[in-house]
């Protein structure tokens, strides 16, 4: 769970950059795919977690 945190740290920062520097757009569009895929990654993670297996 941790490296999805670092992931989703890393696309705000890439977010920010692409948004302060001009010319850098391409870097917010991969901050914003680093971040969505985290988002999935992470919905994915706790929807198999919240199931229980009956015995």
């Amino acid at each position: 769970m941790a490296w999805l945190l670092v992931v989703l740290l890393v696309a705000v920062v890439c977010g920010f950059v692409g948004v302060l520097v001009k010319g850098l757009l391409w870097l917010l569009v991969i901050g914003a795919v680093l971040f969505v895929g985290a988002l999935l990654v992470a919905g994915v993670r706790m929807g198999r977690a919240g199931r229980s297996t009956p015995r």
